[in-house]
């Protein structure tokens, strides 16, 4: 899912200097990030920066943004010093289980991770990385957000329906158990396409939440998905 056609109020003024790729998996998961009582935030493979600079215009946190591709960071970095939340940004070019940030945990930890694993793969390697889950399986992330969540910490992230389910069962190997569910739908006629699933450390009953982002006709949001994201969106 895609919203290419969109342009960001805040990030406007930095069109002319920043490159952003603005997908709705993204888009959701800046907007629907669980915030309350957040210090800091960990933003794994920050692409082009979308999610952390969402989460830095929605809160007053401290958010580290990594991503192994040099290119992708290096754009990432100029997305971020053009833009005014920079000083509550940090960027670091590494990947998830080399990243070392000494003793410090977070609070909340988010991701749009890659998630197929035998579809036909792009020629392009760039994408490929970053649409398959290879460079960073679901173990390796599970192993990652144990290691660097503080004890009472969310993690959050957003995948596809199978590939959700999938995981909410992986997680619970390492003491990681799916709290709330957001369950997404293209259109009022479509099949649940998206899950944003919210993990604590703690197990409690799942809560379940629903969202469909059109009525029917293209561009025609629906109240909940325009309530959701009007901050971020031009004509919203």
């Amino acid at each position: 899912m895609s919203s290419n056609y969109f342009s960001f109020k805040q990030f406007t003024v930095y069109q002319d200097k920043c490159s952003f790729k603005v997908g709705t998996d993204g888009v959701l998961l800046g907007a629907y990030a669980d915030l309350s009582g957040v210090r800091t935030v960990l933003d794994i493979g920050t692409g082009t920066g979308l999610i952390a600079l969402m989460i830095a215009q929605r809160s007053e946190t401290e958010i580290t943004a990594i991503e192994p591709d040099i290119s992708s960071s290096m754009q990432t970095r100029q997305n971020i010093e053009n833009s005014k939340w920079s000083k509550r940004i940090n960027i670091r070019n590494t990947d998830l289980q080399n990243y070392d940030p000494g003793t410090l945990k977070f609070d909340l930890i988010v991701t749009n991770p890659p998630y197929f694993t035998d579809s036909l793969r792009n020629p392009d390697p760039g994408k490929a990385a970053s649409r398959h889950n290879d460079n960073l399986t679901n173990v390796e992330l599970l192993k990652g957000v144990s290691r660097l969540l503080e004890e009472n910490g969310r993690f959050q992230l957003i995948m596809p329906y199978v590939e959700g389910n999938i995981f909410i069962a992986e997680a619970q190997e390492y003491d990681f158990f799916c709290n709330s569910i957001l369950k997404i739908k293209p259109l009022p006629t479509s099949e649940i396409r998206r899950l944003i699933l919210t993990f604590t450390r703690k197990r409690l009953l799942a809560k379940e939440k629903f969202l469909t982002i059109e009525h029917g006709r293209r561009h025609e949001f629906t109240e909940d998905y325009i309530n959701l994201t009007r901050d971020f969106y031009l004509n919203f």
